[in-house]
């Protein structure tokens, strides 16, 4: 019944459309039918063309991640695998929206905010690998999959840390991989159709 109910939390925080009802209410549109029609904060910024709205979608997306874990944590308690499995369903459900015709973000928002409670070491290696990925090629979508499965590698392969800094602390180091694993899946397609679309282009100008 604790997994259960820790699935319905993070299913249903995860699910809330920040951006397209952020980008309703205040330009009056659907955005997933402009830009991209990604329901993220690097669309809702493109589309308002509002550094603000952006910054908003990111933070409450953020958030849904962050929800999802602590209250998993404040009523279950010591239990790693539980907030886990709600970070798991959240950032599913905002990837896959159930109020959007399975719609979504990217998950990345949403992924970082659960795991700074969960595993705080991972979004500093996260932002570490992006920062140099991005300064490398310039590119967010590439750098976003670099940064991750670079990531996903160092969890692989640093056990011991990786026990040390979760919170609660993982019985093994197989439960971390195994939603670490996931979360990489989840948020590896939803950057399938812009990494094609950045490969296209980029063989459009070599033949330039």
């Amino acid at each position: 019944m604790n997994y259960l109910f820790s699935i319905i939390i993070g299913y249903f925080l995860g699910s809330i459309p920040t951006a397209y009802l952020i980008l309703k209410i205040n330009n009056g549109i659907d955005i997933t039918q402009y830009g991209t029609g990604n329901v993220g904060a690097m669309n809702s910024y493109e589309v308002s063309n509002s550094k603000i709205i952006g910054f908003l979608v990111l933070i409450i997306d953020a958030l849904k991640g962050l929800l999802s874990v602590y209250l998993v944590i404040l009523i279950f308690h010591g239990d790693f695998t539980l907030p886990a499995i709600s970070l798991m369903f959240a950032v599913l459900s905002h990837c896959f929206n159930p109020w959007l015709n399975f719609k979504g973000g990217r998950g990345l928002a949403t992924s970082f905010g659960g795991t700074i409670l969960i595993f705080p070491v991972l979004p500093i290696i996260w932002i570490l690998f992006w920062s140099i990925s991005y300064f490398l090629n310039k590119e967010i979508i590439l750098s976003n999959l670099i940064s991750t499965v670079l990531s996903l590698i160092i969890v692989s392969i640093s056990h011991n840390m990786i026990l040390r800094y979760s919170f609660p602390h993982a019985d093994s180091i197989s439960t971390v991989l195994f939603f670490s694993i996931a979360l990489l899946i989840i948020i590896f397609i939803k950057h399938i159709d812009p990494l094609n679309e950045l490969i296209r282009n980029h063989k459009t100008k070599e033949k330039r």
